[in-house]
């Protein structure tokens, strides 16, 4: 397989950083599997969570995640400036797991669906803002990192233009954020397969 040069790019990244994403589709295992990692490290660990729980079902997978966690891990909610919960959070002795980037990205393009087609995330002054300040401040960051996203470009195409949107986001930002860090991986069915690092 020829690799495509558009996605094989990769910044220049400071080999002492200590970041990772973690892909996968949904229940594919890829947050527990950052649990683990987090686990591992020795550190304290912090959680980034990006969800809302704008509705009972929500709410309840919430709880659900908060259980699974063990008890002194701290959590920090922050469904949109998630750029400046890193800078506060991130710290030579702990591990950040940011859970996860697909809900930020979903906060974020809040508003898209009265956008005219054509114009793109890139439109929405907040999205592009936030999206901006996380990947200026992913190579500066202390400590151990890790990102959670969904992969959501292996299914169907979405049938509408705001689904669409979404999908191309996120798998711009995805791209984005691989390009930036030292260590990408591929969770299915629980088991992890790195990609870069």
């Amino acid at each position: 397989m020829i690799p495509c040069p558009a996605l094989s790019v990769t910044r220049n990244i400071d080999p002492a950083m200590s970041c990772e994403l973690i892909l996968g589709g949904a229940r594919s295992g890829k947050s527990r599997h950052a649990e683990a990692l987090a686990g591992a490290s020795g550190l304290a660990v912090t959680v980034i969570a990006t969800a809302e729980g704008g509705d009972a079902e929500m709410s309840a997978r919430i709880r659900r995640h908060q259980a699974d966690r063990p008890a002194h891990w701290r959590t920090v909610e922050e469904p949109l400036a998630l750029a400046a919960a890193l800078r506060r959070e991130a710290d030579a002795g702990r591990c950040v797991i940011v859970d996860c980037l697909t809900l930020w990205l979903t906060n974020l393009l809040a508003g898209a669906e009265t956008l005219p087609p054509e114009a793109g995330a890139d439109a929405l002054p907040r999205f592009r803002a936030e999206r901006d300040a996380l990947l200026d401040v992913l190579p500066a960051l202390p400590g151990e990192i890790l990102l959670v996203a969904n992969e959501v470009g292996l299914g169907l195409v979405p049938e509408t233009p705001l689904g669409r949107l979404f999908r191309d986001e996120a798998g711009r930002l995805n791209q984005a954020i691989a390009a930036r860090v030292p260590r990408v991986s591929f969770v299915a069915a629980g088991l992890p397969l790195r990609l870069k690092g």
